[in-house]
């Protein structure tokens, strides 16, 4: 078993500020790829609309970086993840797209200590983000369905302070 923990929940749910908040804590973390994937193709001079419309393209993009990542960490070591490769199963899923077998075989594969899924927090949109609260919402069900598939323990995080929810996730690690 790896010593991995998954930090997840639908849009605006405040993963990555509790990732960093984490982080700054002194642990090892990841990035989110969907926004990282999408800050690439800005720079490349792509706008956000051109990439979503392209979904297939964009959920492989997002996949192939989470994949890389996970396959370079080291199980031993304790990293706390802003996503997993299950997440990409909730996306495809979300988005009626077939799964990529890549991503089917990926999933036999996963091990992780334990999943975090935070409660939604009020949509907060910006340029990478254009879900709407139905979206959101959908989302954050069809992620509790792929994890609670899955042979690891869930932990669903309430909505607290920034701070309260890593404090409430590290005294269930």
């Amino acid at each position: 078993m790896t010593s991995w923990y998954v930090i997840t929940g639908g849009p605006s749910s405040g993963k990555t500020t509790t990732v960093n908040l984490l982080r700054d804590r002194g642990y090892t973390t990841t990035i989110e790829h969907a926004r990282h994937y999408l800050d690439l193709q800005r720079i490349a001079g792509r706008t956000v609309e051109e990439v979503r419309a392209k979904q297939r393209e964009f959920q492989r993009g997002v996949l192939d970086m989470q994949l890389a990542e996970e396959a370079a960490l080291d199980p031993a070591t304790t990293v706390f993840l802003d996503r997993a490769i299950p997440d990409s199963l909730a996306y495809y899923r979300f988005l009626q797209l077939e799964p990529d077998p890549i991503l089917v075989a990926a999933l036999e594969q996963v091990d992780y200590r334990t999943t975090f899924i935070l409660d939604l927090l009020p949509l907060a949109p910006d340029y990478a983000r254009t879900e709407d609260t139905a979206a959101q919402q959908r989302i954050h069900h069809l992620l509790t369905e792929v994890y609670a598939a899955l042979p690891f323990p869930i932990v669903h995080v309430p909505v607290l302070g920034a701070q309260e929810r890593v404090d409430f996730i590290l005294d269930r690690l």
